[in-house]
């Protein structure tokens, strides 16, 4: 029996990259999958159909995270097709990469609403069900940045260290009631988010990464799957890096 196999999980921003990556390793551990994207469409359809066949359901949902509507209409139509979910991975994220004096009003308010205020709202309206069951996980997607600041990214990096804070307090509440929360901080992963930079920048990324290379998606997928496992079961409050030894 797969270690997954029963529950219900929903990851937001399940469609590409580290999402995507999180999707499938949650659907070869036996969980059903539910999963939001909101552009790729074929992508989350395709990625959805090729899961169901290893006799695990596998449903995409459209809708934007930063909406705590949008996110209430989807997690009641997850719970109708699926049942009540009890592994909730908030994965979606966005960047919005500018120096901090030219930054925009705009620039900061997108990534807080998805990076910060999705995370809130989604955790908020799926944590009925755990209460209810009285068992739960709940996993951040938080990252390095979050951890160590980064040049042009103030607002990116507020809203995962925020992420951070944000697990560590909640699972203080929430550990008497047999539910986990802990964070995930990914260093350079290997996804679209790094193709915009330049060879120069990726080599100097490597050179100070101790293992000397980027990561990959799936490597974020293991330590995700470990702390929705039953083998974490005496693990809350903690932020897993997995970043190649870049920050220690």
């Amino acid at each position: 029996m797969k270690e997954l196999q029963g529950k219900v999980c929903l990851v937001t921003g399940g469609s590409r990259g580290i999402g995507r990556a999180i999707v499938k390793a949650m659907a070869d551990a036996g969980a059903d999958v539910a999963f939001t994207y909101q552009q790729s469409k074929v992508q989350a359809e395709a990625l959805a159909q090729s899961l169901s066949l290893n006799c695990v359901r596998c449903r995409p949902y459209q809708a934007n995270v930063a909406s705590a509507e949008e996110m209430e209409r989807v997690i009641k139509q997850v719970i109708s097709e699926l049942g009540p979910i009890t592994i909730l991975v908030n994965n979606a994220g966005i960047n919005r990469d500018k120096s901090f004096l030219k930054m925009t009003r705009t620039m900061w308010d997108e990534v807080m609403r998805v990076n910060l205020d999705g995370v809130f709202s989604t955790t908020q309206i799926v944590l009925q069900d755990m209460l209810g069951a009285g068992w739960g996980r709940i996993i951040n997607i938080s990252s390095i940045v979050g951890q160590t600041g980064n040049f042009g990214q103030t607002n990116y990096a507020a809203t995962k260290g925020a992420v951070i804070s944000f697990t560590e307090s909640l699972a203080r509440e929430l550990a008497p009631k047999g539910i986990t929360v802990n964070a995930v901080a990914p260093g350079f992963i290997d996804t679209d988010m790094l193709r915009g930079m330049t060879e120069a920048a990726l080599t100097h990324v490597k050179a100070m990464t101790p293992m000397g290379r980027l990561g990959k998606p799936e490597e974020i997928a293991d330590a995700v799957v470990f702390l929705a496992s039953p083998r974490s079961s005496y693990v809350t409050g903690q932020v897993l890096a997995v970043n190649g030894g870049m920050y220690m």
